[in-house]
């Protein structure tokens, strides 16, 4: 019998964890059961997928640059990624405010909703760190991303996957070291991370045999935590307009793909389906790098020369999804809050606030929200409405963050292709199996 594609065997494991949560919900003992007994087994999945994200970008990178044989390819790749990077970031950040500024959710937010939402959630911890983080990095230099970028310890860059912008500069340095010594000289260290390139990319096929079972776990735990029905109903029409816009945006990646690549659409999004999943189950883009390398790699065709630079610096900044919503939260918040506010000048300050936010932020859950505040900071949104502001969008953040971060993997599979097509790197796949050395 044909085994079920991972994709569908990762559906699965959704839906039935979804159910398992709204079913979970019905007892009084429910939440604590998911909580302590099958949560635990997504946490552990995530924190195996994060295990390996460093040691893969860093072999993946270096093995990258090492095939090339000349620096100026790399300088080609490196330039047309930032490039396309850009453009995409400035096209999804548009979409979201075109989209927020035709249907205004604002205008459906009573007073007595941001009442209850800033009772509810105003002195929330989560946003006071939020506020704080945010407030951190404001106070930083402009060029504060480009010293972040260069570590003083390489080994202390490599323990902490926030630090990823750190561990890609090292990578690269290195790897181009390796170009311009002998390369008899440099021989030993890339076979080392050839070797511990295929090693960590079958460690990701083993971790994928769990990932059906993982993502049930991870789903039933943010049914079980979800908030008040009634507050998430009077946020519909915000979280309605953010989906449209992020649906707008992988239209965009269809027909991106389409017209460059000259490949199926429906084809891509088969093939990077699996890395979407776990993206919307995790809500991370640096947990779900692995995976999305490998399905970018074996199950497209792009080639590692390519995908070991465009994935990890897309993950790091590349957030289409997370900019776009930005653009819609940050206008919906002024339509509720401080609707004097809503002038072209501040929108277009959104547009360049929210690019310039997004390089160098944390591929982890939560820093949507960091760069949400700066935005709002940055058009002059009254800094005593911050909390309240929070609050506001707070209910509807988990579930719309799962979906941003699927559009930030898209995004960065689409790029990949469309750098790869243009340096002729773009090939046929070669799918290797978990057990393919037995």
């Amino acid at each position: 019998m044909k085994k079920l594609a991972l994709h569908w065997q990762i559906m699965i494991g959704m839906i039935a964890g979804i159910l398992f949560g709204f079913l979970m919900t019905q007892f009084s003992w429910g939440k604590e059961l998911v909580m302590d007994w099958v949560k635990p087994f997504g946490s552990i999945f995530v924190n195996l997928l994060k295990l390996i994200a460093v040691p893969l970008v860093l072999a993946s990178l270096i093995k990258g640059i090492s095939d090339l044989k000349d620096i100026s390819k790399f300088k080609l790749i490196g330039g047309r990624t930032i490039i396309i990077y850009i453009t995409t970031t400035v096209i999804a950040i548009t979409i979201g405010l075109v989209v927020v500024n035709i249907f205004k959710p604002g205008s459906g937010i009573t007073p007595e909703t941001v009442e209850k939402l800033t009772q509810e959630y105003a002195g929330n911890s989560t946003i006071s760190t939020r506020i704080q983080t945010a407030v951190e990095h404001k106070d930083k230099g402009p060029l504060s991303f480009l010293v972040d970028m260069v570590p003083s310890n390489g080994i202390k860059a490599m323990s902490d996957n926030r630090q990823m912008l750190q561990v890609i500069f090292f990578a690269i340095f290195l790897g181009i070291c390796m170009l311009l010594v002998k390369p008899e000289q440099a021989k030993p260290l890339k076979n080392f991370f050839d070797s511990l390139n295929e090693i960590v990319l079958k460690m990701v096929d083993l971790i994928m045999l769990t990932a059906p079972y993982a993502v049930f776990g991870l789903l039933a735990n943010v049914i079980v935590s979800s908030d008040d029905p009634s507050i998430l109903l009077a946020l519909l029409k915000y979280a309605g307009v953010v989906m449209f816009g992020l649906f707008l945006m992988i239209i965009f990646y269809c027909i991106a793909v389409s017209l460059y690549t000259k490949k199926s659409a429906f084809w891509f999004l088969k093939q990077i389906s699996p890395a979407q999943l776990l993206a919307f189950s995790t809500s991370s883009s640096a947990a779900t790098l692995p995976v999305t390398m490998e399905r970018v790699e074996e199950h497209i065709g792009v080639d590692k020369e390519v995908s070991s630079f465009v994935l990890p610096l897309g993950a790091t900044i590349n957030m289409d999804g997370t900019s776009l919503y930005q653009a819609i939260a940050s206008v919906f918040i002024m339509q509720v809050l401080w609707p004097e506010g809503l002038f072209f000048s501040n929108q277009l300050t959104i547009v360049f606030t929210a690019i310039l936010a997004s390089i160098g932020a944390a591929a982890v859950p939560g820093t949507g929200m960091v760069m949400l505040v700066i935005v709002l900071e940055a058009v002059g949104f009254p800094s005593d409405k911050l909390p309240i502001a929070l609050a506001l969008i707070f209910a509807v953040d988990r579930p719309l963050d799962m979906l941003r971060t699927t559009i930030n993997v898209t995004g960065d599979a689409t790029v990949a292709m469309i750098v790869a097509k243009s340096v002729g790197k773009l090939g046929d796949p070669k799918v290797k199996n978990w057990d393919d050395n037995q």
